[in-house]
């Protein structure tokens, strides 16, 4: 996959919002990997904010909706890890700044 291509997969995720706390996932810092194999499968390693997040299938829902649209992905698989945690650390500056974190 070429940078564009991913960047463009980067792109569509930033309109699936964490329902729960209104930024969204990239920027939360949820995803760890995008990968597309040559048919167009396209794998997305994320993470939750939270182990019991009761929202987790709409935010999986969601991310394949938001992949939907771009015409190399031809089918999305979602896996949720747990490693490495997530922390707020992996936020960026405008998640953090929405968010009123320091």
């Amino acid at each position: 996959m070429d940078q564009e291509l991913k960047d463009s997969i980067m792109s569509a995720l930033e309109l699936v919002v964490d329902p729960e706390i209104g930024i969204d996932i990239v920027n939360l810092g949820l995803v760890y990997d995008v990968k597309m194999d040559e048919e167009g499968k396209t794998t997305i390693d994320m993470t939750l904010t939270s182990m019991g997040c009761p929202l987790a299938g709409t935010i999986v829902d969601n991310v394949k909706s938001a992949l939907a649209d771009i015409p190399e992905v031809k089918e999305t698989e979602v896996n949720i890890v747990w490693n490495p945690p997530w922390s707020k650390d992996k936020m960026s500056r405008y998640a953090k700044i929405a968010l009123g974190i320091r």
